[in-house]
């Protein structure tokens, strides 16, 4: 089972790719297996240290179970062990989430990202009970904690992660995005927790710990993983000229759409229908219309999203070429 140590590189994160009229509540086998197939050959072709699937954009919430084994069983059997590979198994109930972590189990995952059972809020006692009882079960299965204080309605406090590092052993690693505090979660779990950034902020994770920020993830992997890539390489070599270039182009690239993630009701109301009109427009991987009932997006949000994809494919077109220089200019300075 991977400890904390084993995370290395860049995850990436996609989105589960739907038919056309998935958008219909009524739709059955929503899930373009072909493109999920094609997408996960290409991120391992270009570089991606590992795969988490079936989170918030991936859908996990809106996927029906024959969706979700079929999508599961489609994305293990292609990366057939080459990278590491996380499968979400976050639902309504522990019940659900226990039935599709028997599946992901059975055919070969590397791990969970797993939250919190979703209707109501939890106390930390139950939170740590859950993932304690998780880990007992499986204790093969490395979970990743789905940290996310928007969606689960708990803000994983520093008690939680104290208790949860002795309660289960598991608990390997932990999607987070939150610098502040860094240092003394890494004290209170011994370090036995990875606690892994998105490339927005994985800079910022290896000012404060960089002996323990080994690995990032990024949503942005589909629209092309090489910049978040080139960028924890550069981190990983300590090139400190191409972290600031990469840093500055990222940056970029996410401008239009920050103005939405900084107001948390905003952005927790058309997550996923931002991250998959960039993805569509990027033209890397075509992940399809998003699942009922999140089909809304108004147009100022969507024509922020499609000029950051558009911009990421200007940044990933410039570091192709090997413009260093200008894609410095370009997305930092020149604008």
């Amino acid at each position: 089972m991977m400890q904390a140590k084993d995370f290395q590189g860049m995850y990436g994160i996609i989105a589960t790719p739907a038919n056309p009229g998935a958008e219909s509540l009524s739709a059955t086998n929503t899930v373009d297996l072909q493109e999920t197939e094609r997408v996960i050959e290409n991120l391992i072709r270009d570089g991606v240290s590992g795969l988490v699937v079936a989170g918030t954009t991936g859908e996990c919430a809106t996927l029906s179970n024959d969706d979700y084994d079929a999508f599961a069983a489609c994305v293990l059997e292609t990366v057939n062990h080459r990278i590491p590979t996380f499968v979400g198994a976050s639902a309504l109930g522990g019940h659900e989430s226990m039935r599709r972590l028997q599946h992901i189990k059975a055919l070969g995952a590397d791990g969970t990202l797993l939250g919190l059972p979703m209707w109501q809020p939890v106390s930390t006692k139950m939170a740590v009970d859950y993932y304690a009882a998780v880990s007992e079960l499986f204790p093969d299965l490395a979970i990743m904690v789905y940290a996310n204080a928007r969606a689960f309605r708990y803000s994983f406090p520093p008690e939680f992660w104290a208790a949860v590092a002795k309660a289960a052993p598991t608990v390997t690693s932990a999607k987070h995005s939150r610098v502040a505090g860094l240092r003394a979660l890494i004290d209170a779990t011994h370090g036995r927790v990875n606690f892994m950034p998105s490339d927005m902020f994985v800079h910022e994770f290896n000012r404060v710990s960089p002996d323990t920020t080994t690995a990032c993830w990024a949503t942005a992997a589909g629209m092309n993983p090489a910049p978040s890539v080139a960028l924890m390489r550069a981190l990983q070599v300590d090139d400190s000229k191409a972290v600031d270039t990469l840093v500055a182009a990222i940056a970029w690239a996410n401008e239009p759409i920050m103005q939405i993630v900084a107001d948390p009701e905003i952005f927790a109301t058309y997550n996923i229908q931002i991250e998959k009109t960039r993805i569509n427009t990027a033209g890397y991987s075509a992940c399809g219309p998003t699942r009922p009932p999140y089909n809304e997006l108004p147009e100022e949000y969507a024509n922020l999203a499609r000029e950051a994809g558009s911009r990421w494919t200007t940044i990933c077109r410039l570091q192709k070429d090997g413009f260093r220089e200008r894609l410095w200019e370009e997305t930092s300075h020149g604008r």
